[in-house]
């Protein structure tokens, strides 16, 4: 696919979002910038100084930031930790608890950065006016700095690709709220339903195990035949996560998402 420079519509279309690279601390702490920017009025949602790159740690910011500016319909992100699995399965725990939000996560192509240019770009920004020739104690004064800094950048700094307005003029928050309670994915009652268990990434069918992506231990998945003869699809809710062939005996994970190949506009 040729690369398609692109900008979503409306704001919380698609939002971006990735780790700078880490930084040493005064306290020799490493800090790991978090950031979220929306892809259609360049607005920073989220700037955190986090002490690593944990799913968990991720969820928690995200958290925070959903129930400020509501939910975003997808993100985009690369094929890194937490987003990315380094075993090569695009499923992770993290893709779905996105997913149970109702949010779709759209991949990058790999050791393409620039596909992702306006996050880069915000990090460029970041550097240069927050990290350039200035060493910050620890997390603690580095998220008071970040702070401080995304106040600028979101209401006062000019931005030349939004003819020189602010994000925050071309920003609302979203319509979507976040739930007080994490949704679960409902069958119908005639569906073939099998529980994935905790430890064991297998399903049972037609009296074998059939193998399942890792993130969806504890989770419960749909059976459902396919238009090919003596195969089923894996389901969780809506999204196929694996592909049954009765006649090979195996099991095939299947692509979640398609791989993006949009660059910066």
């Amino acid at each position: 696919m040729a690369s398609q420079r692109f900008e979503m519509p409306a704001p919380n279309l698609l939002w971006q979002m990735d780790f700078k690279g880490w930084v040493r601390l005064g306290n020799d702490a490493q800090c790991h910038p978090l950031t979220v920017v929306d892809d259609h009025s360049r607005y920073d949602l989220c700037l955190q100084a986090c002490a690593d790159q944990r799913g968990d740690t991720v969820r928690d910011r995200l958290e925070l930031t959903f129930r400020r500016y509501g939910l975003p319909e997808a993100f985009f992100v690369d094929n890194g930790t937490p987003w990315g699995d380094p075993s090569g399965e695009r499923w992770t725990r993290f893709s779905v608890w996105l997913l149970k939000l109702g949010i779709k996560v759209i991949h990058s192509r790999p050791y393409h950065p620039q596909s992702r240019g306006k996050n880069e770009r915000f990090h460029r920004t970041l550097k240069a006016e927050v990290f350039a020739l200035r060493r910050f104690r620890d997390l603690a004064e580095t998220q008071h700095a970040f702070d401080a800094w995304r106040e600028v950048y979101n209401f006062e700094r000019p931005h030349e690709a939004l003819g020189q307005q602010v994000p925050a003029s071309r920003y609302r928050p979203s319509l979507r709220s976040m739930p007080e309670r994490l949704p679960a994915p409902e069958y119908d009652s005639q569906e073939i339903v099998r529980i994935v268990p905790a430890t064991k990434a297998y399903v049972s069918f037609k009296g074998r195990l059939w193998k399942v992506p890792q993130a969806f231990c504890g989770e419960r998945l749909a059976l459902r035949p396919t238009s090919s003869d003596h195969k089923y699809g894996i389901f969780f809710a809506a999204h196929q996560v694996a592909t049954i062939d009765l006649t090979s005996g195996k099991s095939v994970g299947h692509v979640p998402q398609q791989v993006s190949a949009m660059s910066p506009d």
